[in-house]
């Protein structure tokens, strides 16, 4: 569900908002429903929940299937966790991953191929969203998605965003997945390593990775990290049976938040290759204007890399 989606029917010229955005809202609006009934200046810490961040990841994810693995006759099953599926899928991406390091004035380019179909039948439309962002965010940026194309001013000073859109914000980030989302629990401040998570604090760090995954270019080591970390959140499960755009088979993978929460029905679900766990792209959902239309929504990034301006391919 995207709970902002009657923003964009106020000003209909308007670009649709990015995912970074509904993200942000989402948790936002998260945090206002579990806030005590008091003056906003007040601050209220809970108490801490003390158990270790291994006791809970060793008990977050249960959910498994049989998945078919035609390596001859007879046709061979196993069982498969969603643990499983996302550790196999940052093993083959640190085999994959090719490391770069962007100057300072250069662009990150990216190819995001997205399709969508009406529910319940229709017409599909296919888009080709190229974007240019500023490595250091001291150059305008000029983005797409879903065919609006937009030129983004230089970053202001104290200016941040999620995922982050300057690499010294990305290589900041801790490769090892339970520092990463212990930072990503502490965000808004310096991370507090020696605190162990708690049951609130899973739907702020899922709501962090899943934004950080869609980042199309990321440092060496970063989205391994974000797919092991993703692990260990608890509701995160596995659904068999799911194909990428072009009908591969695939295992998908999604979060399920608590009840009451913006997650409750469920988010994107990832789409890994069946026998490599090669992350393939996401499929999602999306509400048309004033919410008529409901699209099925497939995405996933052709192409990337570091170009010296906007307009150029690597």
């Amino acid at each position: 569900m995207n709970e902002l989606e009657f923003v964009k029917e106020l000003d209909a010229e308007a670009p649709p908002l990015t995912d970074a955005v509904r993200a942000r809202a989402r948790f936002r609006l998260y945090q206002a429903m579990r806030a005590p009934a008091v003056a906003p200046t007040v601050v209220r810490r809970r108490p801490l929940l003390r158990v270790a961040v291994a006791t809970v990841a060793a008990a977050t994810v249960i959910t498994t299937v049989v998945v078919a693995e035609n390596t001859g006759p007879p046709p061979r099953t196993r069982t498969v966790s969603a643990a499983t599926v996302l550790r196999g899928a940052a093993a083959e991406e640190r085999r994959l991953e090719r490391p770069i390091a962007p100057r300072d004035d250069q662009f990150l380019y990216t190819k995001e191929i997205i399709e969508e179909t009406p529910v319940g039948g229709g017409r599909t439309r296919t888009y080709v969203d190229e974007s240019w962002n500023s490595v250091d965010g001291s150059k305008k940026s000029y983005v797409s998605e879903l065919g609006h194309t937009q030129w983004v001013p230089p970053d202001k000073p104290g200016q941040r965003s999620w995922p982050p859109r300057r690499w010294s914000q990305l290589k900041q980030l801790p490769t090892e997945p339970d520092r990463l989302s212990i930072a990503l629990r502490d965000v808004t401040g310096k991370p507090d390593y020696g605190r162990p998570m708690k049951a609130d604090d899973w739907p702020q760090v899922h709501t962090f990775l899943s934004g950080l995954l869609r980042a199309p270019v990321l440092p060496k080591g970063l989205r391994p990290a974000a797919f092991e970390a993703l692990a260990t959140v608890p509701g995160v499960k596995v659904l068999p049976g799911r194909t990428d755009v072009d009908g591969r088979a695939g295992v998908g993978i999604q979060y399920v938040g608590p009840p009451g929460t913006p997650w409750a029905d469920g988010e994107q679900v990832l789409i890994f290759d069946a026998k490599t766990y090669q992350y393939l792209g996401m499929r999602d959902q999306r509400k048309g204007k004033r919410a008529a239309t409901t699209y099925e929504q497939w995405s996933y990034v052709a192409a990337h890399g570091v170009v010296d301006r906007v307009g150029q391919r690597p």
